[in-house]
Order: structure tokens, then C-alpha cells, then sequence
């Protein structure tokens, strides 16, 4: 059950009125207030923001955005819940023939309406998304004759051959067409910007140049250069964001586009008029026998918002091309076996009940299980341990992971959009667009903003109009009034937040943090309660060489170097770790012959005639010696650790201990953090001497072992119960409810996708250096944010009172339009530096 904080435009209890009986009437809506006016909180099962959406626009009212959205316990509205919850969902538009390929509004505010081109929404001007196209079929073709294609597996009927399926290399992520017009505009508007500002300009930059510049033509030839170059920038690369702030206006949501709308097409309007009509203005208004124009603003401000659009959709962009491609683990073939015959097709190919064999190296294409033979499982991104798991006839396997010894036949279970793997990836695909909270603080601000510079700028027209004695009052109302709205057009503000969550997140990206939207960024310097998972996280998550033991005249060395022997022929990670330890001592390894494996036990074969067999106890059952060392196993070895015998000519000669090694990094990482006054917790599954003995080591007081998934869960939702701001970092399928619980989850890179799909943040390198570097980015970031923000108000601020002529009656100075555009560019010009300082950070 979940708590959703809606912005909306209802505005008084009228309207709650209106829409009462409509979420009463809906069963998914299990309690609901309005508070301050247009904040809607909703309490629901089933429903999401689209879906109280469509409820509320039955009365003509919209859901604008999403402040806040939490899990809450059903315990405390079991009051409310008087009848059963359907399960309904308002998903994406289903694929069909008809409606593949056009476009509707994410935020459903059209309803079902779809649009053949791709454009805004018309009510709330959010960029319209495309249904999907339906995909390319798989074709097959034999080697021998590859001119003739098969839409199904199977032999060549020409020679026999198997058919084999004709992959094609393609982009899997759908390209982002919003992006690439948004890129088209903007190269346009660079072609028509830079010479309108030059013209501009010159006279002011380049005096000796803008005179020979009169040479050629008049002021009044190079102002109509102007206007036609302007043209192109108002009426198509800049009319979407026209068409935004014309949307604003009509549904009185005043925000950022409106101002950038006035202050635009004013600019235009009033220059258009000056080109045509020179007379109607003083002498004084006049350089070079022609009015100042302001052409260059009206271009300059449209290319300043594209900028800060452009890179807003460019980051999103880029962090799902990163997560897809983090994702995308699933093969494209695999070999199924018919009448006992392996066919290999592609895996969209692939049925319920087909047997498939997976070899040694291979991944598992689908989710099944075992039908015969044996494997050796890489598990890790599924459980988080470390020891990979040997899987028989019966055992269940997931799609992902890694057969890495071994061969079998498994069963197919799940296959498509129902493997674990396709649901991700769907899920990442799907993920919306989303902004830092602190955006939503500067669309507040611009929301009273917008009708106090509106309203100074009507006041200032009046006042000069009305109060001016000198000649052509009109014309000086009109001029200040303009100056008023084009100094405080907000296009920094447009950049402020995007500009440096792009960077952040593109910074972030460079030390192998991925950032799944900006609130995260934002939430993660807000936490004081960091817990984190032991196995992966603060350890290697992957077994190492512990301890050697020896007996006799053996020595420590001359047990490894037999082991590291036999083991070079299996790829097994305990027997790769032993043969890495062998490598690293520098032993020169034996050849060895008579490789055999036994599944469950271990290994055996022949090193210079003597019968070599290292493994568990059951693998040396009848050796001699063996109850001596494990013995001594039992004295000088920990109990959590793994151990392996090894044994020479029917006698067990050492052991060889294995272990989850601490990462090196923990401890200095675990300090650092804990000097940010965060405070560290440790949740693990490992028993209790494990969990003590890591806890020691790296320096954490407050740890608890045995953790099973719900221990986990509780342990966040009782340090958020006391308030505390709570991240989570994991990485296995064990964390994932803690991590979607958290207020910040954090997925370490190498663990199961199930975590990353809870998680907000995803460190590549999972180690815990990389989690300090990602809450140090956050404090950079949002610092920075607030520094935009600052720049981006503080001139428009600064000069609104100026260009509306509070000086004039004591200096007679007066900011003329083309300085108040200069100011409005030198915002954005500090926002865009300071941003860029970002790129300079030591994380």
C-alpha cells in the first residue's frame, strides 16, 4: 500500500467537492485529503499516478507531478479498507497493428487519445512517447545456402543442414526521438543565433569592425538581416517551447516556460514593430538612424532553454543506455534439443517445456530446471554468496546466471517477458522520466514569480505612461515594460538544475556510479543511517586462499602446489582460487593426468604416478590420516570458512582453507563515512562469530547476523520509524525488499539485477570506495544546484527594479533592453560555468 503526494490543480473546496464522490466511488483509493489547496494525498492499492489522473480529469482537474510517493502499512487503514482491492493497472498503451508506433502522453492526460507525429501534450507540454514498434522477426538460413531465409528452425530442405538463426547487430535500446529533434533544433538554431548576436553585437564588441559593417549597408539593411534570421528560431526550433508557454497560459499553471514565452515573443514583437516602424519612436531610441532591435534576445533565450532541454534529455538517455547495457545479460541463442538433435535458435524462439543445453561458460538462457546431467552455477548475483552451486537433475536454475563447469539439459519454465532477466530490462525500459526535488522548489518559485515580473512589468507601462512628463511616455512605458520582462526571463533557471545533474551524473558515470534519477542524487546527502551487506560489499564476495595446513614432511607449500596442480584442469572458483594462491607464491605447477571430477566431492588424477584427490570429506572417505587433519582443521581453522582436503597416494597430507576476504578499502571507507557523521550498520546472513569477527575489523558497532530478507526489512523501517534518513546497500536478492524500502538504495554492480532493479544507485566497481565517492558527489552536486540557482534569480532579481527605471528619477539612468539581455545571458552563462566546475571535482 502506498502514500502518493500529487501537485494537482485543484484550488479550493469547491473543487474537493467535485472530486469527493470520485475517489470515494474508486476501490483502489483506500483514503485521500487535500491539503493547502492543490496538494492531493492519496492513500491506494493498485492505483498510481496515471490512475488518479484519469479519476480527478473526470471533473476537468489534472495530477501536474509527483512530490512524494512511500510505502505505508495497511494495518493503519484497516479501518478504511471495507471491501476487496482489484488488481488494476493502467499500463502503457498495449502494442497493437493499429496504434505501433504513435504516440501518447506518459503522463495520460489525454486519456487514450494518440498522435500519428511526435510533439507535447497539449495540457500538461510533457515531450509524448512512442509505442513500440513490433520487433523484427528472427530469420533463419543454412550455412551453405544463405540467400534463402526460414521463418522457423529447423533443417535445410536443400542440403539438410541445420538452419541457423540470422542474428542482426542492432541498437536493443529504442532510439530516443526526442533527443535527436531536440538535437536537430538545436544545430538549426546555433546556424541562426550566431549571426543575429554578431550583428548585434558588433557595434558593442567591435567598433572599428561594426563601422566598416555601416559601410556595406545601413543599420536598418542589417536589422532586416536579423528579423529573417529570427524567423526560423521563433516559428520552428523554438515553437515548442512557444507552444509550452501558450499551454501554461490557457491552465493557469505559470511556470518557466511562461516567462520565456512573454519575454520572447515580446522582444520579437516589439522589434518587428521598430524594423517597420521607426518613426513612432524618439530620436533617443535611435542608433546609426535605426531603433535598437532585439533580435538577438528573442534567439539568444530560445538557444539558452534548448541547451538546458537538450541536456536534461541527453542525461536521461545516457543513464538508461548505461543501466540496458549493465542489464542485458541474456544470450540471443541457444541449442534445444529435438528427436535427440541440437538445433540452436534464437532465444525469442524458445518455448515452454523445450529442452535447452547449456555447456560449460554458457549462460542460462531462461528460467528452468533440471532435466539431466550436472552443473556448477555462478549464483552470486542471485544469492550474494560467493561459493557457486552445484546443480543436479531437479534443481531449479534462473536465467543469467553462469554455468561455469559441467553440462545439462534443463527444462524451460519461464521463457520471454516472464523470465527474471525480460522483467528488468522491461522495468528499466519503462523507467520515467524523473527530477531532483530541489527542480520542484525552482518550478514553485517560478510558479509566483512569473505573475509578480508580469505584474511589475504591467505596473511599470502604467507608471511611465501616466507619471513621465517628457515627450513619447508611450514609447518609454513600452521600452522599460519590455526591459522588465527580458531581464527577468528565467532561461538559467531552466538550466540550473538539469546542467548540473548532467554533469554529476555523467562525473558519476566516469567512476562507475550509475544514477537512476536526480532525486536519488539529491536524497543521498540527506542520509544519516547508512546499512550494508557484508558478503560482496564489504568483502571480496568470492573465495580466496585463507590458510594452508600441512602434516608430516609435507610442507605448506608442497600441499598447495599439489592441489594448484590437479585444479589447473577445473574451473571450478574454489579450485581457480587455489591455483591464483599457487600463482602468486610463484610454485611451479606439476602436469597432471587422469583428470576426473566427481560432482559434490571433488577431484582426482595422476601427478608423477601418485594418485592425487583433493575435496571435501566425503571425497576422502578410506584415506588414511584423514580424522588427524580434521582434527586439526577443527583447532587452527575458523568455523565459517571453507575447507578442502587434499590428499597424495591414499593419505591426506593438509588442508587448504578458503575464505570471503575483506576488501581492502572497507575500513578506510567505513571511517571516512562514519566522519561524515553517517552512521554504518551491518546486516548479513552469516552467522554470528562471521558478523563479529568483519565487524571488528572494519570498525562497525551496531551489526546484526542470521539476517533473513524480512530481518533486513525491519531493521530499515525501525530506524526510519526514529526519523532517520535511511540508504541501503546490497547485493543480492536477499537485500532487495531492505533496498526498495530504504530511503536511498544502492545496488553494488556485481550482485543480482534483482537488487539493482530495487536500488536508485548502482556502483559498477561494488566496493565501498565508490560509495563514499557517490555520497561525496551528491554533497558536490546539490551545492552546485543551489549556487545555479542563485546565479539564476540573482541578476533577474537585481535587475527587474533597475530596467523598470527606479534610478531614473535620481541618475536618469535607464537599462535599455539590449543590457537587460545582456545581463539575462550572463546568468547563464555563470550557470553553465559553475556547472562545469563539477567536472573538476576529487571524488
Amino acid at each position: 500500500m502506498k502514500e502518493l503526494v500529487l501537485d494537482t490543480t485543484l484550488g479550493c473546496k469547491a473543487c474537493e467537492a467535485k472530486v469527493q464522490p470520485l475517489l470515494d466511488a474508486d476501490p483502489r483509493v483506500i483514503d485521500w485529503e487535500i491539503k493547502d489547496g492543490h496538494i492531493l494525498r492519496v492513500v491506494t492499492e493498485g492505483a498510481c499516478q496515471k490512475c488518479i489522473n484519469k479519476i480527478i480529469s473526470e471533473k476537468g482537474y489534472l495530477v501536474k507531478e509527483q512530490l512524494s510517493a512511500k510505502e505505508v502499512d495497511a494495518k493503519d487503514y484497516a479501518d478504511k479498507i471495507l471491501h476487496d482491492i482489484p488488481e488494476i493497472e493502467y499500463d502503457k498503451p498495449e502494442v497493437t497493428a493499429d496504434n505501433a508506433g504513435k504516440y501518447y502522453c506518459p503522463m495520460q492526460c489525454e486519456g487514450d487519445l494518440l498522435h500519428d507525429q511526435m510533439g507535447d501534450c497539449s495540457i500538461c507540454g510533457m515531450p509524448l512517447e512512442k509505442i513500440p514498434e513490433a520487433k523484427t522477426p528472427v530469420k533463419y538460413a543454412c550455412s551453405m545456402h544463405p540467400d534463402i531465409e526460414y521463418d522457423t528452425p529447423g533443417d535445410c530442405p536443400i542440403c539438410g543442414m541445420p538452419l541457423e538463426p540470422i542474428i542482426t547487430e542492432q541498437d536493443k535500446e529504442e532510439q530516443n526521438e526526442a533527443l535527436t529533434d531536440m538535437t536537430k533544433r538545436f544545430k538549426l538554431s546555433l546556424f541562426f543565433t550566431i549571426p543575429v548576436a554578431f550583428i548585434a553585437m558588433a557595434g558593442h564588441l567591435f567598433p572599428a569592425l561594426h563601422h566598416e559593417m555601416l559601410g556595406l549597408m545601413s543599420q536598418t539593411s542589417w536589422n532586416a538581416i536579423e528579423f529573417v534570421l529570427t524567423i526560423p528560431m521563433v516559428f520552428y526550433t523554438g515553437w515548442v517551447f512557444l507552444k509550452r508557454a501558450w499551454s501554461s497560459i490557457v491552465s493557469r499553471n505559470f511556470n518557466m516556460w511562461t516567462l520565456i514565452g512573454i519575454g520572447t515573443t515580446v522582444a520579437f514583437v516589439f522589434s518587428t514593430f521598430a524594423l517597420f516602424f521607426p518613426n513612432v519612436f524618439p530620436g533617443q531610441f535611435k542608433q546609426n538612424g535605426a531603433v535598437d532591435v532585439y533580435f538577438e534576445a528573442t534567439c539568444v533565450i530560445l538557444l539558452l532553454v534548448m541547451v538546458g532541454q537538450l541536456m536534461e534529455l541527453r542525461a536521461h538517455s545516457q543513464t538508461n543506455s548505461a543501466l540496458k547495457a549493465l542489464l542485458n545479460w541474456t544470450p540471443s541463442t541457444a541449442t534445444i534439443v529435438k528427436e535427440n538433435k541440437e538445433i540452436i535458435v534464437a532465444a525469442e524462439h524458445i518455448k515452454v517445456d523445450d529442452v535447452i543445453r547449456i555447456k560449460p561458460g554458457e549462460k542460462v538462457v531462461v528460467d528452468g530446471v533440471l532435466i539431466d546431467g550436472h552443473g556448477t552455477i555462478d549464483t552470486a548475483m542471485i544469492t550474494g554468496e560467493p561459493i557457486p552451486v552445484e546443480v543436479k537433475k531437479g534443481d531449479k536454475v534462473t536465467s543469467g546466471t553462469i554455468n561455469t563447469n559441467g553440462s545439462f539439459l534443463m527444462l524451460a519454465t519461464k521463457v520471454g517477458k516472464e523470465t527474471l532477466l525480460s522483467k528488468i530490462i522491461e522495468m528499466v525500459n519503462d523507467a520515467s522520466r524523473s527530477r531532483a526535488p530541489i527542480q520542484k522548489l525552482a518550478d514553485q518559485i517560478a510558479k509566483y514569480f512569473v505573475p509578480i515580473v508580469v505584474s511589475v512589468s504591467i505596473i511599470t507601462f502604467l507608471l511611465w505612461l501616466f507619471l513621465y512628463n517628457g515627450e513619447d511616455a508611450a514609447t518609454y512605458a513600452l521600452v522599460n515594460a519590455v526591459a522588465v520582462l527580458l531581464i527577468a526571463c528565467p532561461c538559467a533557471l531552466g538550466l540550473a538544475t538539469p546542467m548540473s545533474i548532467m554533469v554529476g551524473t555523467g562525473k558519476g558515470a566516469q567512476n562507475g556510479i550509475l544514477i537512476k534519477n536526480a532525486e536519488a542524487l539529491q536524497g543521498l546527502g540527506d542520509v544519516n543511517v547508512l546499512m550494508i551487506d557484508k558478503t560482496g560489499t564489504i568483502t571480496e564476495g568470492k573465495p580466496t586462499v585463507y590458510q594452508v595446513i600441512a602434516s608430516g614432511n609435507y610442507t605448506v607449500n608442497d600441499v598447495l602446489c599439489l592441489a594448484a596442480s590437479l585444479d589447473k584442469n577445473s574451473d571450478h572458483p574454489i579450485a581457480k582460487a587455489i591455483v591464483l594462491e599457487a600463482k602468486n607464491k610463484g610454485l611451479s605447477l606439476l602436469e597432471s593426468t587422469n583428470f576426473s571430477y566427481e560432482i559434490g566431492k571433488g577431484s582426482n588424477g595422476v601427478i608423477k604416478d601418485r594418485n592425487v584427490k583433493i575435496g571435501n570429506l566425503k571425497m576422502m572417505e578410506g584415506e588414511a590420516d584423514v580424522f588427524t587433519i580434521k582434527s586439526k582443521v577443527q583447532k587452527e581453522f575458523k568455523k565459517n570458512i571453507t575447507t578442502v582436503y587434499v590428499s597424495n597416494n591414499n593419505k591426506v597430507i593438509g588442508a587448504i582453507a578458503l575464505a570471503d576476504q575483506i576488501k581492502k578499502e572497507s575500513k578506510e571507507a567505513i571511517e571516512s563515512l562514519q566522519k561524515k557523521n553517517i552512521e554504518v550498520i551491518m546486516l548479513t546472513g552469516d552467522n554470528v562469530e562471521t558478523a563479529t569477527y568483519v565487524a571488528d575489523q572494519v570498525g562497525i558497532t551496531t551489526f546484526k547476523a542470521e539476517c533473513l530478507p524480512e530481518d533486513k526489512l525491519k531493521f530499515v523501517e525501525k530506524y526510519q520509524s526514529k526519523g532517520f534518513k535511511v540508504a541501503m546497500a546490497g547485493d543480492g536478492i536477499n537485500d532487495a525488499p531492505a533496498l526498495t524500502k530504504a530511503d536511498i538504495g544502492i545496488a553494488m554492480g556485481n550482485g543480482t539485477d534483482v537488487a539493482i532493479e530495487s536500488a536508485e544507485i548502482t556502483l559498477l566497481k561494488g566496493d565501498l570506495s565508490n560509495l563514499l565517492k557517490a555520497f561525496t558527489l551528491s554533497t558536490k552536486v546539490m551545492k552546485n544546484i543551489k549556487e545555479n540557482l542563485v546565479f539564476a534569480f540573482f541578476y533577474n532579481v537585481l535587475g527587474v527594479p533597475i530596467a523598470a527605471g527606479i534610478l531614473f528619477p535620481f541618475f536618469g539612468i535607464l537599462l535599455s533592453p539590449m543590457l537587460a539581455t545582456l545581463a539575462m545571458s550572463f546568468s547563464s552563462v555563470s550557470v553553465i560555468t559553475n556547472a562545469m566546475r563539477l567536472k573538476r571535482v576529487v571524488l
